[in-house]
């Protein structure tokens, strides 16, 4: 009996040291393989206000308020953006120095906003408001070669988006 309790300790030991050398050689691997990007991942929070100007044919204004570039990383399915924007909604896109987009992401147009409110008969009811100005937060993760952020908004007019602002990222 102590005979098959060796045998079954040394089996044991055997694969565990095996699973160790194992596991510590595929961490190097994926560490050598690794971007810069992966390595050192950075978030950018951004703020903007955003208005109606009805008397310029109701074209936006965006005005910058601040920017907080800090290491870290997304939560899966952080942010809730939409895939395809519909008309007047906003599209960031993080731009390298030669314009070349990095990455684009739609966002809900800040300033239609809905309310759910229970009426008289205490039902609940949707209400949905167009507001003049608004104040809305950008939280992305950096892409590494980042120089500039658009926002622009989503029009029908051939298919083309209207810039609204571009910030040049000082980091």
């Amino acid at each position: 009996m102590k005979k098959v309790n060796s045998n079954y300790t040394a089996l044991l030991l055997l694969s565990l040291i095996f699973t160790m050398m194992h596991s510590c050689g595929s961490k190097k691997e994926i560490i050598q393989n690794s971007t810069v990007e992966e390595l050192n991942p950075k978030l950018i929070f951004i703020n903007y206000s955003i208005k109606n100007n009805y008397n310029d044919n109701k074209i936006k204004s965006v005005r910058w308020i601040n920017t907080i570039v800090t290491k870290g990383t997304l939560k899966k399915n952080i942010n809730k953006h939409l895939e395809k924007g519909v008309l007047g909604d906003l599209n960031c896109r993080q731009l390298d120095k030669k314009d070349n987009v990095l990455q684009s992401v739609i966002i809900k147009n800040p300033l239609i906003k809905t309310f759910e409110y229970v009426d008289e008969t205490n039902e609940f009811q949707l209400k949905t408001v167009e507001l003049d100005s608004a104040e809305f937060s950008l939280k992305l993760k950096l892409k590494p070669n980042t120089v500039y952020i658009t926002i622009s908004e989503i029009s029908n007019v051939e298919n083309k988006d209207i810039q609204l602002i571009k910030t040049q990222l000082k980091l």
